[in-house]
């Protein structure tokens, strides 16, 4: 795609992503975004095969930029508990959606379709694992499998009941903060219960 082209999809993409963050999911109609964006319904349907297509397209461009672009693997720093180092993590993935709760919303609708959820999953699962086992290097196997299976169900659950307004969005920093601490403190006082020949000290 030459320079005009890529100028016209991003200028796509950022309507579409206005529209999602200020008036929600079912607001993005076609028409409408050709027009804002200045561009043909053709066009959009020559990129585009279906409305989902170009939300999953706006939402994954939008993570991209401000979601993931702060997420790099790094060894946890000395001195750095493990609860301090995967709530640095989960801060720069859910901050973002703190300013920006409309496009959480969107988010949690296209990650609950068949369609589209799975990628949406994926993608994450593909910036967040290294970043996480990183951090995670020399803890068991067994409490790695056991944190992700917690927190991705609780993560699941917040966004959910944010979604339909039983909740604030400010909630879901604060309810992972105390999920992530216990189960890290339950963690580590059962390791330095054990004695000292039986402990991982990597």
């Amino acid at each position: 795609m030459d320079g005009t082209g890529n100028r016209s999809e991003d200028r796509l993409l950022d309507v579409v992503v206005e529209i999602l963050g200020a008036d929600g999911y079912d607001a993005v109609q076609l028409r409408e975004v050709a027009r804002r964006a200045r561009v043909s319904l053709s066009t959009i349907y020559k990129r585009y095969a279906t409305r989902d297509e170009l939300i999953l397209a706006a939402l994954e461009a939008w993570m991209e930029d401000h979601r993931y672009s702060g997420v790099t693997p790094h060894a946890r720093d000395a001195g750095t508990s493990l609860y301090e180092a995967l709530m640095d993590l989960f801060r720069t993935i859910f901050e973002p959606w703190e300013q920006h709760p409309g496009m959480l919303t969107a988010y949690f609708r296209a990650r609950s379709s068949p369609a589209s959820g799975q990628k949406l999953l994926q993608r994450g699962l593909d910036v967040v694992v290294p970043a996480g086992l990183e951090l995670l290097a020399g803890v068991d196997d067994d409490f790695i499998a056991d944190l992700n299976a917690v927190v991705a169900s609780v993560v699941y659950g917040l966004l959910g009941r944010f979604s339909t307004g039983e909740i604030v969005i400010t909630e879901i920093l604060p309810t992972l903060d105390r999920t992530v601490y216990w189960l890290t403190a339950g963690y580590e006082a059962k390791r330095s219960a054990l004695p000292v020949h039986a402990r991982d000290v990597r």
